[in-house]
């Protein structure tokens, strides 16, 4: 067995820091997550990851670098990434910055996780045109590449023209840069140019991983960052029955920005049992989270790490943290344990 199918998995937490309560102030939302941060962390957790968006009524994270640095005060072990930032909206020069800080104040535990983006609204107040986000999004890696390596020589691309000046401080360690995309074009983009994928709702793996025996890379050198639409719950019905309708709003969001296609021709969701029947979230309760978990990581060891919502936008911090302590103590565990023991060749 190669040591690439013998790493541990990670399991994590996922957060957009939305908060469409009225009456609840984002210093207390903000609060109250980092506690749960450095609870979950107590509990076992691996990893915590962040997403960005702007211009949102309900308050969108636009700022994952300053939450990711944060975090990684009031921690000690967690991997801390981005899933994702927007990055033809950002100067790459910043990230590189923002994201060599955040891993020097972590002690290297911080990946930054990009994406091209499809929100039309926000490449208009960014002054980017849509159509480009493609090579925004490759030149800019590049360009991050380049800044974290110390290089100071000058850039010379399509969109970006940079002159001979240096980039301090580098990381330490190297942040890996993983890129989210669902399209398939956009998917063999990721296979090209970055050092993971970031995956939604567990599509598009093996589109992944045949991207990269097309351009002659093993499949078993594949890295997946999954990032989970299911819910683990005692009662996985009645759970639903309190936040379906707060999935419903969040993913007919989506939709209505274009994260799915366009958004004038992609159908929104008309109750939360629609979700479930269409496969856009899975309802799990611990055994078959363990289940489903155990066999989607032994059929794919290419997969590094799983992260849920930890909260869904209006739910309460202590409501969500009730799935956060089944993940940590009923299931990572469990499922843990199956891996190991049929990576050793016993019965799990």
């Amino acid at each position: 067995m190669s040591s690439e199918e013998n790493h541990a998995v990670a399991f994590g937490l996922w957060y957009d820091f939305r908060n469409p309560v009225p009456d609840r102030p984002f210093s207390t939302f903000y609060r109250e997550t980092l506690d749960q941060i450095a609870w979950a962390e107590q509990l076992g957790l691996d990893s915590v990851w962040l997403t960005e968006h702007h211009f949102c009524d309900d308050g969108y994270t636009p700022s994952p670098f300053t939450l990711a640095a944060a975090i990684g005060e009031r921690t000690r072990r967690l991997r801390i990434g981005t899933n994702l930032v927007v990055s033809p909206l950002h100067d790459p020069i910043r990230l590189a910055e923002d994201a060599a800080t955040v891993s020097l104040l972590t002690g290297g535990r911080f990946d930054l996780g990009v994406g091209q983006g499809y929100w039309e609204r926000e490449f208009e107040a960014f002054g980017r045109d849509i159509r480009h986000r493609p090579s925004l999004l490759t030149e800019g890696i590049d360009v991050i590449r380049r800044a974290w390596s110390g290089s100071s020589a000058p850039y010379e691309g399509r969109r970006y023209r940079l002159p001979e000046l240096p980039i301090t401080p580098v990381p330490e360690r190297t942040p890996r840069l993983l890129v989210g995309a669902l399209a398939e074009p956009a998917i063999a983009r990721v296979a090209r140019i970055g050092d993971g994928f970031l995956s939604t709702q567990n599509h598009h793996h093996s589109t992944y991983l045949d991207a990269l025996e097309a351009q002659g890379t093993p499949r078993d050198q594949g890295r997946i960052y999954a990032g989970q639409w299911a819910l683990i719950a005692e009662d996985p019905a009645r759970e639903w029955a309190e936040i379906g309708p707060l999935v419903l709003a969040q993913l007919n969001a989506y939709i209505s920005w274009g994260a799915f296609g366009p958004p004038d021709t992609t159908p929104r969701f008309a109750d939360p049992d629609q979700i479930v029947a269409a496969g856009a979230f899975a309802l799990w309760d611990p055994a078959t989270a363990v289940e489903e978990l155990t066999t989607m990581l032994t059929d794919r060891p290419q997969i590094r790490d799983v992260h849920f919502w930890a909260q869904l936008p209006g739910e309460s911090v202590e409501h969500g943290s009730r799935r956060v302590r089944l993940l940590a103590e009923r299931v990572a565990p469990e499922v843990r344990r199956r891996l190991a023991a049929t990576r050793a060749g016993a019965p799990a």
